[in-house]
């Protein structure tokens, strides 16, 4: 992905007014913040409704109601506890426009020793489709924007940042932003995952001028959030209808950013493992006989009944052999054992002449193409259906769900490589959904963007 961009093309970052809940107000945060909402299952939905009246579950994942109407449903109702909690000063706007600078301390879970991904929380001019400023990497599906699209028009507000990234090798932007911190952040607090959480505000303007300055000649890559992103597009145009596009710096034109930089040591990408509820007419050994066209298979024991003990064994074989070719685990309902699928030499070609080389290298791709279509017989509609296929970036958690009986079969993948997600995302190009797991997730919560059609952002 390059790093400069056309004189005419450039990223245009802004600090803004972002509303929080009151820092002085006693507020035990860990109970009021939530992972973006399509990571949050109901039984999670349910928890965060309990954790504190004021969460922000109410404002992204509001609850469906008997009887919601035209009127009163999830997304006006959202509305209403924004408007409610500003007014009652639960949530207090900023005086004058910042930047939130993010830290977030981790325990990657790949066996590495506890690190930290830094972020800044600010505002990014929107771009059109097809823009060689913001690049997208992933597929988006139109039911997902259609709710994101709902509720931003109902509460005319940004509740959750898009996750993107930019490059800066010599960390030239954070040391900007590091220099100017107090001992002492505004927000402070762990989770229940282990995850330690801090948020400072940057209001010095000689700080916002060199940040912003700093991103005129940047590219940005979405990580995670592509739905909200092009949601935020969306909502642009239909402002843009009805206010007009001029100034240029209207607040609409504008969604709200978490913004990392892709050579910081705590950027960690998960892989994105693939549980199948059934699959038709499947049977193991003819199902094994039509892999070895296209793989070398080798068996992994699976010696006791407990899914950690083989974890383990099974991560670090799937890691090992996909050093050197695309290797894809595999465990079925009732089985004893695990297996290795590694791709052959010279395979890659018969993936298909629509796929570009770039695209070829994936091996979720590999999976899609030659196991999920072609060995078990799923149409590219069926890939996309929820009822059948879900996600799961823990290892041992999939293989429970299988044991467990509650899905038929697993499909385990290594993560996908940084340097991948750069060079599909540059060639414009896009990957099939689910093909990355950026972890830690930002968190919803920290920081809100209200729109109004007639405030100019400024820019330093």
């Amino acid at each position: 992905m390059p790093s400069e961009v056309p004189q005419n093309a450039m990223a245009v970052i802004a600090p803004f007014r972002g509303l929080t809940y009151d820092f002085d107000g006693g507020q035990d945060f860990s109970s009021l913040v939530a992972p973006p909402y399509d990571v949050i299952p109901d039984h999670q939905q349910a928890e965060l409704y309990e954790a504190n009246p004021y969460n922000v579950i109410r404002l992204i994942l509001g609850k469906k109601k008997t009887g919601d109407s035209d009127w009163d449903n999830q997304y006006t109702r959202a509305s209403d506890f924004f408007k409610r909690w500003e007014a009652q000063s639960t949530l207090i706007r900023a005086a004058t426009p910042s930047l939130y600078l993010t830290s977030m301390t981790y325990d990657p879970g790949n066996g590495d020793p506890e690190c930290t991904r830094w972020g800044i929380i600010a505002l990014s001019r929107i771009e059109d489709e097809g823009s060689t400023v913001i690049l997208p990497h992933e597929r988006t599906f139109s039911a997902h924007k259609d709710d994101r699209l709902k509720l931003m028009r109902a509460s005319s507000a940004q509740f959750s940042q898009i996750f993107a990234l930019y490059e800066d090798a010599e960390s030239r932007v954070m040391e900007v932003c590091r220099k100017a911190l107090d001992d002492d952040p505004q927000v402070s607090f762990s989770l229940q995952d282990g995850t330690l959480h801090r948020m400072w505000v940057l209001q010095a303007p000689s700080v916002l001028k060199k940040v912003t300055e700093a991103f005129a000649q940047k590219v940005l890559f979405i990580a995670d959030g592509h739905h909200r992103y092009e949601t935020a597009r969306n909502y642009r145009n239909i402002m843009r209808a009805r206010h007009g596009k001029k100034p240029l710096n209207r607040s609409y034109e504008f969604t709200m950013m978490y913004l990392s930089n892709l050579s910081d040591k705590g950027l960690t990408i998960l892989p994105s493992h693939r549980v199948i509820k059934r699959a038709p007419n499947f049977n193991i050994q003819p199902f094994l006989k039509t892999m070895d066209q296209w793989f070398e298979i080798r068996s992994i024991p699976f010696v006791q009944p407990d899914p950690s003990f083989n974890a383990a064994e099974f991560r670090k074989a799937i890691s090992e052999a996909g050093q050197s070719h695309s290797t894809i685990g595999f465990y079925c309902d009732g089985a004893d054992n695990g297996y290795l699928f590694s791709l052959k030499k010279g395979m890659r070609k018969h993936m298909g002449k629509d796929l570009h080389p770039a695209l070829q290298k994936l091996d979720v791709l590999v999976l899609s193409r030659f196991i999920l279509q072609r060995a078990l017989g799923f149409r590219k509609q069926d890939l996309d259906d929820e009822e059948i296929f879900q996600y799961r970036s823990s290892l041992k958690s999939t293989i429970s769900l299988v044991k467990s009986g509650d899905f038929q079969m697993a499909f385990f993948l290594n993560p996908t490589k940084i340097g991948q997600v750069r060079e599909i995302a540059g060639l414009s190009l896009v990957m099939p959904r689910k093909s990355t797991y950026f972890y830690p997730k930002v968190l919803s919560g920290l920081v809100f963007n209200r729109i109004d059609p007639y405030e100019i952002v400024q820019i330093p």
